[in-house]
């Protein structure tokens, strides 16, 4: 265990580098919802700042895992194997839907 004046001064520079790592930023958001997100965050007994957090890092992640699900889609279409038309499609549609 530390003793409490480094254990204070640790912790302070702890919290210093939390907060130099952070920006505010200003939201304008309708009266209603800004209203209702209070309340929402009140009722989980978080901040907004916590929630718009989680949901911005998700929105992001989100974001990124469909980026890399695309590109791991469009290199198998590219390393697909040749089913004998060697890329050139000789039927057309009216052909495919004949009735």
């Amino acid at each position: 265990m530390l003793p409490p004046a480094i254990a204070d001064t640790t912790l302070s520079r702890v919290t210093l580098r939390l907060v130099i790592s952070r920006r505010n930023v200003t939201l304008s958001l309708p009266e209603s919802l800004l209203r209702r997100f209070r309340v929402y965050a009140a009722e989980r007994d978080q901040s907004m700042t916590s929630l718009m957090e989680e949901a911005i890092r998700d929105l992001v992640e989100a974001d990124r895992s469909r980026s890399r699900a695309k590109q791991r889609f469009l290199e198998r279409i590219r390393k697909a194997p040749d089913r004998g038309t060697a890329g050139v499609i000789r039927w057309t549609r009216d052909e495919l839907h004949e009735r």
